[in-house]
Formats: structure tokens, C-alpha cells, sequence
């Protein structure tokens, strides 16, 4: 148990991220420029991009009494930055880089000055550059692992292969553990019954785009508090995905017939997710509480429309 720092907390996976850390124990206050209605969670109103802010906030008070307790605020035991924009044309290009660049570099460079021994950082499976990629782009092999070469062409995720480069950097320089979670599609527990998943069961042909993988919102939480209880292991990069495929096929079945070009490296499990989770399970002890298996019912394949297929893949 544990004072930790969450930004981004109001967010969609961060309101399932405090959930979990509450659940576990953890004191918890919330950066983000939106409250969170929560009698256990104070929303301190950040500006990430601004230093200042950052450097405040983090060294401040943890919740607003009347008076304050004595002596100065505990500092925090980890930080975990979830905070930005979600992907590409919320605004314009070069606002989604600056921002979101700022606000990761700010938080590292703040946390690492004041003392604060771990980092957990939010990245995404779009740097492996298919998600946004200019045109159709195939992954070079699968299973999708971290220490695959990443080269994105979308500002989205450039900016978060550039947090992840400074992450690297400030992990060596402060001898602190930086923990980078390249999280997939965040899937909130209602959405196993909506068109979304829906259409990753019955369309796969589709969802390359997400790599046939996704995160449970409530997983993810599971991952951090994961995160938070491993120390020693300085920076470090972890596929943030759950453990299967989002199809009926047998993986490698379903991988052979529609890339029969495309390399299988190792052999996976019968229905092992693309995106492997294989690392942070084994370093961080992860377990998956939460397959889409136990939650989804439309078993029933039926028509969806095109409008209705793009809402759920840019939505979230």
C-alpha cells in the first residue's frame, strides 16, 4: 500500500486503473484537467505541459482538510501517467506531439528530481505501426513482441515512442524503475456487448488494426498494481494486453490463412493474442482476471453497418 500519483485519472482506463489501486490499498490523487467524482480521490486541476504544475503537484498535498496535517506531504511512492490525447485528429498534429511529448517528458523529469523511485508510463501497440499507418502495413512477424523494431509514421504514436526514448534516458540517468505499458485497445466492461466486440468476433478480417488483441479496463489495473508491487527492474517495456486472440479460429490458423508470407516465430498457445503478453507476466507476475470469453453473448453473427464499424474503431 502505497501514495500514488495517477494522471489522466478522470479518463476511461484511468477511472478503472483508481478502482483497482484503491481496491489494493493504495492512497490515490489524480491529476487531470477533468474532475473524477470519487469521495476517496482528490482531482488536482493539472496543466501536465506546464513544469510547474507538475513539479507542484507532485510535491504537494494529497487532499483538502481543514487545517492541513502537520509537517510536509508525504512524498509519493510511484507515479503512473496516463494522461494525453487517445490518438490522432482530437487536434491538430503538431497540439497532439507537443502535448502529449511535454506532459510525459514533464512528468518523468519531475518525478525523477524529487525522488520518486518508480514510473509507470502509458505507451500503446500503435508504435508497432499498423494502427495509423499510411495505407495498409502488415506486421514483419507474429507473435508482436517488445523488442521488436518500431518505426510509427502517425504523430500519435511518434509522440509515444518519443516518451518511451525519454523514459530510457531518465531510467539510466536516476537508477529509478520506469515501467513503459504499450496498452491495446481499452475495452470497459459494458463494450463485450456492443458493436465492438461484436465485430472483433465475427468481422476479424477487420481488426488488424488492433492486432486481434485488446486490454480489459479493468486488466490494465491489475497490470499496474503489478507494476507497483515489482521493483529492480529499471525501465523496462511491456506489451499492456490480454491473453487471447479476439476470434473463434485457433491463432495460427487464423494467422497462416490471411497472412501466409508473414512469419510465426515461436509457437504460441492455441489461441495466444498476437500482441504477446508473454513478458510482463513473467516479470511482473501479471494474471489475467478478465477474458472477453467470460463476458461476450453475441454469439449470433448478423449484419452490422459501415457507420456503426467505424464508430468502434475510433472510438474511446
Amino acid at each position: 500500500m502505497g501514495h500514488i500519483v495517477v494522471t489522466g485519472g478522470s479518463g476511461k482506463a484511468g477511472q478503472f486503473v483508481i478502482s483497482e489501486l484503491l481496491s489494493a490499498g493504495h492512497t490515490i490523487l489524480n491529476l487531470d484537467l477533468m474532475s473524477l467524482e470519487h469521495a476517496k480521490v482528490h482531482t488536482l486541476r493539472t496543466d501536465l505541459a506546464d513544469s510547474g504544475q507538475v513539479f507542484n503537484a507532485l510535491s504537494g498535498q494529497w487532499t483538502l482538510s481543514e487545517p492541513f496535517p502537520e509537517g510536509p506531504p508525504p512524498r509519493p511512492d510511484a507515479v503512473i501517467h496516463l494522461a494525453g490525447y487517445a490518438r490522432n485528429m482530437l487536434v491538430p498534429d503538431n497540439e497532439t506531439f507537443r502535448s502529449n511529448t511535454q506532459a510525459t517528458y514533464n512528468i518523468i523529469e519531475a518525478a525523477c528530481k524529487l525522488g520518486i523511485r518508480k514510473i509507470i508510463i502509458a505507451s500503446s501497440v500503435t508504435v508497432y505501426g499498423v494502427a495509423f499507418a499510411q495505407g495498409d502495413t502488415n506486421f514483419p512477424s507474429f507473435p508482436v513482441h517488445e523488442d521488436l523494431d518500431v518505426n510509427p509514421t502517425d504523430t500519435y504514436a511518434i509522440a509515444k515512442l518519443c516518451g518511451e526514448r525519454v523514459a530510457r534516458g531518465f531510467a539510466a540517468r536516476f537508477g529509478v524503475d520506469i515501467y513503459i505499458l504499450r496498452i491495446g485497445r481499452v475495452i470497459e466492461p459494458e463494450e463485450y456487448s456492443k458493436e465492438i466486440f461484436y465485430s472483433y468476433v465475427h468481422e476479424p478480417t477487420l481488426w488488424k488494426v488492433h492486432g486481434w488483441s485488446y486490454i480489459d479496463s479493468r486488466d490494465l489495473g491489475g497490470m499496474c498494481e503489478a507494476a507497483l508491487r515489482t521493483d529492480g527492474l529499471g525501465f523496462q517495456v511491456f506489451n499492456a494486453t490480454n491473453d487471447h486472440i479476439t476470434n473463434l479460429s485457433p491463432t495460427k490458423e487464423f494467422l497462416r490463412a490471411q497472412f501466409p508470407d508473414i512469419p510465426i516465430t515461436r509457437e504460441m498457445g492455441e489461441f495466444e493474442a498476437p500482441f504477446s503478453n508473454a513478458k510482463i507476466k513473467k516479470l511482473l507476475g501479471f494474471q489475467e482476471k478478465h477474458p472477453w470469453r467470460k463476458y461476450f453473448s453475441n454469439w449470433e453473427k448478423k449484419e452490422i453497418g459501415m457507420e456503426e464499424k467505424e464508430r468502434a474503431k475510433v472510438s474511446g
